[in-house]
């Protein structure tokens, strides 16, 4: 039985719960850290579906699927000549699975390391911030804390025309564990995860139809990045529909009939896998009982202000179970604001500057404003875009696709939007997170000196170009 009086319970150990864990530790609270998370042979594991079914393996399984593909089709550019190519599955679902596991008791290891009590179970929120956890064998123990974090996460959303069955129609944790490449793929959804999805078993052979109910491609995106990811996909063979709606899907012998309607009428398309992936939604089944005074919302979303405070004493929620968006890096943030809250000290959460990331090739990032909301809002500014085809470092790299666009207040200079398709976009976009982050101007980046030659060196073009100044810039 573990000690049941706490300073802070947290329910939830993925990538807002246990940082949140870790923090209050830190700060000399007494820390209890509840996660229920169970895989597929039964084991129990921290890190949430981030790193077991989310964030992780799927960056492991689009690093190698890139890999392949370029030894197919870029090597011999460099002069490496390899022979013949083939694909071993199997040993490249141990990698991925080696290094989920590695990752997960590496949080087991970091909560320990903090002084965290850390409990694999399901846990309950009771009035008076008690908390039930009921462990895999049924039994429970009930914990009391002067401060309880709610970070329970989300699940994939389920259509009701599409119910998983785990092997023909699976959610986005299914797409990652084919022990087969199937030779046509269909994904719902061209959001972040079906496009990472469907692009990993595009690279590895499969066919794949790419199915999206909305008309714009992208339209959280600013649309310029979204018009050249399109092109890039097309060019990588990524079958895109838009405006198609799925009615149904049924599986037979022969693989699955998916049933859609799109501007020409009712479609129907034969493949080997349906993947699902249109979203996610927040996961609080059986997290709050009768009478703690926990509000959800109407999407099923706990209720909190802008500092991550439930409205019931002392009870905070973080991560994919409240608004915004639902990324593994914003509920980070806020596990670890609440943790300072709680303490007493100052914490803040950059909302607006949250980047979003998605990890196809050429990669996609963005902050802050689009330029069709700078327009919807008439804002004046200026825009500044570079091209990886003019950077020596993207030409070296044979990564010339893409471009960095940045978009400045034309009065102020102040960076309003950063917008990067190319080459690690990823890792690019956290100069201009930084740089929004104190407010800093086109000008501040165009007197930055920046390594040569290096791919940042597009963000300092892209700057430059706002004022009409770049060098390197053909079409400056």
């Amino acid at each position: 039985m573990t000690d049941s009086n706490f300073d802070v319970i947290v329910i939830g150990g993925g990538p807002a719960g246990y940082p949140a864990a870790i923090r209050a530790a830190q700060n000399g609270l007494k820390v209890a850290c509840i996660d229920g998370w169970k895989n597929r042979d039964g084991s129990n594991a921290f890190g949430g579906t981030c790193l077991n079914a989310g964030c992780i393996p799927s960056k492991a399984l689009l690093e190698s699927s890139e890999l392949y593909h370029r030894a197919q089709s870029e090597f011999a550019v460099h002069g490496i000549k390899t022979g013949g190519i083939t694909l071993d599955l199997a040993a490249m679902q141990k990698r991925r699975a080696g290094i989920v596991k590695g990752m997960t008791g590496g949080i087991a290891s970091l909560l320990k390391a903090a002084g965290v009590t850390a409990i694999f179970g399901t846990g309950k929120l009771l009035p008076g911030r008690v908390v039930e956890v009921t462990a895999s064998d049924g039994s429970k123990q009930q914990l009391s804390g002067k401060h309880v974090i709610l970070a329970s996460g989300s699940t994939p959303v389920e259509l009701k025309s599409l119910a998983f069955d785990g092997k023909n129609i699976v959610d986005s944790w299914g797409a990652l564990e084919f022990d087969a490449v199937p030779k046509r793929l269909c994904v719902i959804g061209a959001g972040v995860i079906g496009l990472e999805l469907g692009s990993v078993w595009k690279r590895l052979g499969a066919e794949v139809v790419v199915l999206e109910a909305l008309d714009k491609f992208l339209a959280i995106a600013d649309q310029q990045l979204a018009g050249e990811a399109a092109k890039q996909f097309k060019k990588q063979g990524l079958d895109i529909r838009l405006g198609a709606k799925v009615t149904a899907a049924k599986a037979g012998k022969s693989g699955v009939t998916v049933s859609y309607t799109d501007a020409k009428g009712e479609q129907s398309l034969e493949v080997d896998k349906v993947v699902v992936a249109v979203g996610r939604r927040p996961y609080t089944e059986g997290l709050l009982a009768e009478g703690t005074g926990v509000k959800l919302d109407p999407r099923g979303f706990i209720e909190v202000d802008e500092h991550c405070y439930s409205g019931a004493e002392n009870v905070w929620a973080v991560g994919d179970v409240v608004r915004g968006p639902m990324l593994a890096h914003k509920g980070k943030d806020e596990g670890i604001a609440v943790a300072e809250r709680i303490a007493g000290r100052y914490a803040h959460v950059s909302y607006a500057l949250i980047p979003s990331v998605i990890y196809t090739a050429p990669e996609i990032a963005w902050v802050g404003q689009t330029e069709e909301q700078l327009k919807a809002a008439g804002v004046s500014y200026k825009t500044g875009v570079f091209p990886f085809a003019a950077s020596g470092r993207a030409k070296a790299m044979e990564a010339t696709a893409g471009f960095v666009k940045l978009l400045a207040d034309k009065d102020s200079d102040d960076i309003l939007g950063v917008h990067i398709i190319g080459p690690m976009a990823g890792e690019l976009i956290a100069e201009a997170v930084l740089a929004m982050e104190f407010r800093g101007s086109a000008e501040d980046l165009q007197r930055t000196i920046h390594a040569h030659p290096t791919l940042s060196e597009a963000l300092h073009e892209a700057a430059l170009a706002a004022d009409k100044r770049a060098i390197d810039n053909i079409n400056r």
